[in-house]
């Protein structure tokens, strides 16, 4: 429940902050509460993940995109994430979520996401994702066009990246 009142309170607080770019970072701050806990009495492995999303929302809301998501009823989603802890986000403590997009290809869009606390590095994730439609994905391309008018060069695309398309390569052998 209490991610819903994150959530409204992002979506209203969107409204008052400045428009973000393509390549733009979102910084939220936020606070550890009692109930993102785990067991070990430190911020839990799936809460990262879910606020995360929230970042990644920020992004889209500020960016004119989310406004484009509704009118067209398109779907962002999420095809894989890799997350890398450094360190513990404990009760109470203060944190800033840092997102932004890194590059993109034909179908996939890849964005850094990063928890920092005191200018550290806690944790860092990769999320790949796509829009849907009814016929398929939207090309970032087009999603580019109808949000901004027209789509920017893409960035190159980072080593990570590269890596870690080969690794979900190997991990089709799985299933």
């Amino acid at each position: 429940m209490n991610l819903y009142f994150r959530l409204l309170w992002l979506s209203l607080m969107a409204r008052f902050r400045p428009r973000l770019g393509a390549l733009d970072e979102s910084v939220l701050r936020m606070r550890v509460w009692p109930f993102d806990l785990d067991l070990n009495r430190h911020m839990n492995n799936g809460r990262f993940l879910t606020l995360m999303d929230l970042g990644r929302i920020d992004l889209m809301l500020r960016s004119g995109l989310g406004r484009v998501v509704v009118r067209e009823r398109w779907m962002p989603v999420i095809a894989s994430s890799m997350v890398r802890w450094r360190r513990s986000l404990l009760p109470f403590q203060r944190f800033e979520l840092r997102s932004r997009m890194l590059c993109w290809d034909d179908k996939w869009f890849y964005v850094e996401q990063r928890f920092v606390r005191n200018g550290r590095t806690v944790a860092i994730g990769l999320v790949k994702g796509v829009i849907r439609c009814r016929g398929g994905h939207v090309p970032p391309a087009e999603v580019f066009a109808q949000v901004l008018g027209q789509a920017p060069e893409a960035p190159p695309v980072p080593a990570a990246i590269e890596d870690w398309r080969a690794f979900e390569g190997h991990l089709s052998g799985l299933d």
